[in-house]
């Protein structure tokens, strides 16, 4: 079956940016783009376990005569494949629901606040829900479109780190970039604990085989260390786990990690449906 991603179109300068990533990533993963033209500021997502309503600014609502055509030629231009979206069922006149049955959703920073609120390290609680709730991997767009040449896994030890190497090795198999491992420890632990994991999941093979590099600091600064995360890769993060991405949806280390880094961020959260 043909994998998917979904994509909410903004028809702004930084809407345009956000759909070229899009556009980039399923290019890669030899993905299509089911996208969605907003006619509302609101519109509900039924997760499996959760109802999110997801609240838009009035920017996603900017001149809806041309925003069909600016996404159609821009998925044009991008050589991808796309469909779009129209809601068939609605909650109330002005909340359609949105199917949530893709296999990758695709968020600027946020989606749920104003855009003066929002900084490269802030994320909306929206899209926190989303990544709580959904069975998708989330894709969180850097600021401006770059390409990717590598992917760099953030990896903890955790069982959500362990699906976040798995979702890396997946894209890796598809797009043919090297895959790297970045690993911040907590004081004390060996490389060799974090080695165990893999064992522990059998995919001790895959580390050796798969894995390009492995940056492994046992000390000093997150935000320092941060600096040796290529620039140009896409980080895969667990959403829960321990070590670096502890409590990472409501603590403080997902705000430190991506406003010290502008890449683009593929999010595992905890109901994730292993890809492969």
């Amino acid at each position: 079956m043909e994998k998917k991603l979904f994509h909410i179109f903004r028809n702004t300068p930084l809407g345009r940016e956000t759909l070229l990533q899009s556009i980039y990533f399923c290019n890669q993963i030899k993905a299509s783009i089911a996208l969605y033209i907003p006619k509302h500021t609101k519109f509900l997502m039924y997760f499996e376990n959760d109802v999110v309503q997801i609240d838009l600014d009035e920017s996603y609502l900017t001149a809806p005569t041309t925003s069909r055509d600016h996404a159609s030629d821009l998925v044009e231009a991008g050589n991808a494949k796309a469909g779009f979206i129209e809601p068939k069922h609605f909650t109330a006149t002005t909340l359609p629901d949105i199917t949530t049955d893709f296999d990758f959703m695709c968020c600027p920073r946020s989606i749920s606040d104003l855009s003066s609120k929002i900084g490269l390290g802030y994320i909306g609680p929206r899209v926190r829900r989303i990544v709580k709730s959904a069975r998708f991997p989330v894709l969180i767009t850097s600021p401006l479109f770059k390409e990717w040449n590598s992917i760099t896994v953030f990896f903890g030890g955790s069982k959500n780190a362990i699906n976040a190497f798995k979702l890396g090795l997946y894209v890796k198999r598809l797009s043919g970039k090297p895959l790297n491992l970045f690993t911040h420890a907590d004081k004390g632990k060996s490389r060799s604990e974090y080695e165990q994991a893999f064992v522990d999941e059998n995919l001790e093979k895959e580390l050796h085989s798969e894995v390009n590099d492995w940056l492994f600091f046992d000390g000093g600064v997150l935000e320092e260390n941060l600096y040796d995360v290529p620039h140009d890769s896409l980080v895969v993060l667990g959403a829960y786990g321990h070590g670096l991405i502890k409590d990472i949806l409501f603590g403080s280390k997902m705000e430190k990690i991506q406003a010290t880094v502008s890449n683009n961020l593929l999010i595992v959260g905890p109901h994730y449906a292993v890809s492969g």
